[in-house]
């Protein structure tokens, strides 16, 4: 399923135009992937971000520039979180036969069993790597933690995708622990630190570079 948004090409690259265009809502982009190369355009911020939240970060998006419909994922934005407005967006035409790669978010999904007895579940990825058809790109990979105990440990290679998309991530990679309470401490104070991503580290979803 995709969405569809207008969009305009822009003639005016001068630096000076960009902020005239932000002041009347539109939101100036790139799309590329095509055998044209990159095209300047412009969307409305409005209308993008409406298309974000029905479809997702990951959605397909059917751009209409100039009156011919490309097929378009998101590829990267600028947005600034205080004044709710995208200053910069990057769409990628994609090919919906051909398997491309994605950044997919990890949702840890129930109340493990480890956590009822005192421990504490720590989640050390928050997104992965995934390469599939455009259509079978999830928004996010659910991760059940409900029958983890104090010490269990959750690894790439113990998450069950379909046959349609395919994890690249290296299979002994830690996706979540439980944590005795003492250990879980002495993490937070510092006695004890393991490497990984910080709980609170946030990243661009979809990541996609342009075909040659």
């Amino acid at each position: 399923m995709s969405n569809l948004l207008a969009a305009k090409e822009r003639t005016d690259l001068k630096h000076s135009n960009l902020r005239n265009l932000r002041e009347s809502g539109e939101i100036p982009a790139i799309v590329y992937g095509n055998q044209n190369g990159n095209t300047a355009i412009s969307v409305n911020n409005i209308e993008l971000q409406k298309t974000m939240k029905e479809i997702g970060r990951n959605g397909i998006i059917s751009l209409d520039l100039n009156g011919t419909e490309f097929k378009v994922m998101l590829s990267d934005y600028q947005k600034d979180p205080i004044k709710n407005f995208i200053y910069h967006a990057d769409f990628l035409i994609v090919d919906m036969s051909a398997q491309l790669q994605a950044q997919v978010r990890i949702n840890l999904t129930g109340v493990c069993k480890g956590v009822k007895d005192g421990g504490v579940l720590q989640q050390s990825l928050h997104e992965v790597t995934v390469t599939a058809k455009p259509n079978d790109i999830p928004e996010s990979i659910n991760v059940d933690v409900t029958e983890l105990q104090v010490g269990d440990t959750i690894y790439i290679s113990d998450i069950q995708t379909n046959q349609q998309v395919t994890i690249n991530n290296d299979g002994e990679e830690v996706v979540a622990s439980v944590l005795a309470p003492r250990q879980e401490e002495e993490i937070s104070t510092g006695e004890q630190q393991d490497g990984g991503i910080p709980l609170n580290e946030e990243g661009r979803e979809t990541k996609a570079s342009p075909e040659s």
